[in-house]
């Protein structure tokens, strides 16, 4: 009986989650695995989270993901309020967050990457799985491996919002330099893009696991919305 409901669980994932599946996949293969049902869910629901967390300003506006200076928040807080009145930095922590919002805008080839190499046993753990049992898998076989192809990135993405230049102004020998030691923050570039790669990564994974479990309490909501998108 048991057996049974497992295998009409997983039959009915298959239907439900081939509305999810890209058009061109689907055109490949009339029928669709459940392995590639599961790589459609998953890859959908990492495109919708990479696509809000790109937009700008998304990473900030959202408490839960938003990015901080690396260090004791209370200690880092009260520093870049003294830097900022010493007109050594200018909304740094926003610079950060827009950074990684940047990133996440070139990162869905990554994820896709590593999505593709689910296995069909990998699928049936999934389906069987939680609401988010799809984004732990994928945090947990691939997690590192995304984290290292985020990280340059990350590096680029602070390059460009000038995050950068105010790090290096409050990691120079003068006042910068010794409120950073005072306060525990590291303000090396490496330090920098090891932090925001980190914190960016987890509220990637969060934002997957929210469209992932969306997916699943609302299968059809999910497949009109992304037809939605191709109409």
């Amino acid at each position: 009986m048991a057996l049974s409901k497992l295998a009409l669980a997983i039959s009915l994932s298959v239907a439900t989650v081939a509305l999810a599946a890209p058009a061109h996949a689907q055109s490949r293969k009339s029928t669709p695995s459940l392995g590639g049902s599961m790589k459609g869910l998953l890859g959908n629901a990492s495109d919708s989270a990479l696509d809000q967390l790109g937009r700008p300003g998304a990473f900030y506006a959202d408490q839960a993901v938003r990015i901080l200076l690396p260090g004791p928040l209370q200690k880092a807080t009260k520093l870049l309020r003294l830097t900022d009145r010493a007109g050594i930095t200018n909304n740094l922590v926003k610079s950060l967050n827009d950074a990684a919002g940047l990133a996440a805008q070139e990162a869905k080839p990554v994820f896709r990457s590593a999505i593709d190499s689910m296995t069909l046993a990998d699928s049936v753990g999934i389906v069987a799985g939680g609401d988010t049992a799809g984004t732990q898998y994928l945090r947990r076989t691939s997690g590192e491996v995304l984290r290292q192809k985020m990280r340059p990135l990350v590096s680029s993405a602070l390059g460009r919002t000038g995050a950068f230049k105010q790090l290096d102004s409050l990691g120079k020998g003068g006042t910068g330099g010794v409120l950073g030691a005072l306060a525990g923050v590291d303000l090396s570039r490496d330090g920098t893009i090891d932090s925001v790669t980190d914190q960016a990564m987890s509220g990637i994974f969060t934002y997957i696991g929210r469209e992932e479990a969306d997916f699943r309490r609302n299968p059809l909501k999910s497949g009109k919305k992304l037809l939605d998108r191709v109409m």
